[in-house]
């Protein structure tokens, strides 16, 4: 009985084989730049990922001090030298999460290995770090649009792994995060009523400080703030001859690009590009026609 169950069962799994996904990519770190970390019931497992874009980070206009503190203290990291957890937060579209990626085609040849992982996955962070804690290369691990809410207790891995357990994280690990929010969470009038007057000090209530407390494990805070119109068109002029040419730009173009910034409410990296795109793409077309 036993072998006949044993041969029903080969046979079933002979027929879903074919339907089943191959098999993951193992990551190489000697190869592969960057991986995505996926949770699941069993642990996690990390897939590779190629870059993106080829996106350098003389692309990013506006943007020069927080530029370089990133790339400095991520320099210093990959060196071994004293290195800060970063927190990259400020309006959308303003350029957060495009450092980022700027940065890892930049420093990727020094050695620079980065592994991206979802809000939803950040229970199983304190795993991951254990897995990269093995490897001989430096990582940083990069959640983008952090945000938690009320009820969210993902929170917790994150504290934890920043500066909350005895053995800390490991040598070669940094975290970096981008948000939309300075502190993460969310915050509420209510927070406000445990916070009290002593003597001159304003002394704040346990649900603030609790709060506050997950963003201040990031040493690092660089704030991103909307565009002003110069700045603007400078990206605007920028990525329209990098998409196009330089006879693309003109009074026509520029004037359009304001247009373009004022249906849409704010003055954005992300904005430019998106009307570089806009711009270049309806010339082109209509050359053709």
């Amino acid at each position: 009985m036993d072998v006949e169950l044993s041969r029903r069962l080969s046979r079933l799994l002979d027929h879903v084989e074919h339907w089943l996904p191959p098999a993951p990519q193992e990551v190489d770190w000697e190869r592969d730049v960057a991986a995505l970390w996926q949770r699941h019931v069993l642990g996690g497992r990390l897939l590779p990922v190629p870059p993106r874009d080829s996106l350098a980070l003389d692309d990013l206009l506006g943007i020069e001090r927080q530029k370089l503190a990133l790339v400095d203290n991520t320099r210093a990291f990959l060196r071994g030298l004293p290195a800060n957890h970063a927190l990259l937060w400020g309006s959308r579209g303003s350029g957060k999460s495009s450092l980022i990626r700027a940065m890892l085609n930049s420093l990727a040849s020094e050695g620079l290995r980065l592994v991206q992982v979802d809000r939803h996955d950040l229970a199983g962070l304190p795993m991951l770090v254990e897995q990269l804690r093995r490897q001989p290369h430096r990582f940083v691990v990069y959640c983008d649009d952090l945000s938690f809410e009320g009820h969210d207790d993902a929170y917790k891995a994150l504290k934890s792994v920043l500066d909350g357990a005895l053995t800390g994280p490991p040598p070669n690990v940094l975290l970096y995060a981008t948000s939309n929010r300075r502190h993460l969470l969310p915050e509420s009038m209510a927070d406000n009523e445990g916070s009290r007057l002593v003597g001159e000090e304003l002394h704040h209530g346990d649900a603030v400080e609790e709060k506050i407390s997950l963003s201040d494990r990031f040493g690092l805070w660089l704030g991103f703030y909307p565009f002003n119109q110069d700045t603007y068109l400078e990206a605007c002029c920028h990525w329209v001859t990098q998409l196009g040419s330089e006879q693309d730009w003109g009074a026509e173009a520029r004037a359009e690009a304001i247009r373009y910034a004022t249906l849409r409410g704010g003055r954005s990296g992300r904005g430019a590009w998106q009307f570089a795109c806009q711009w270049v793409g309806r010339r082109r077309l209509h050359e053709s026609a």
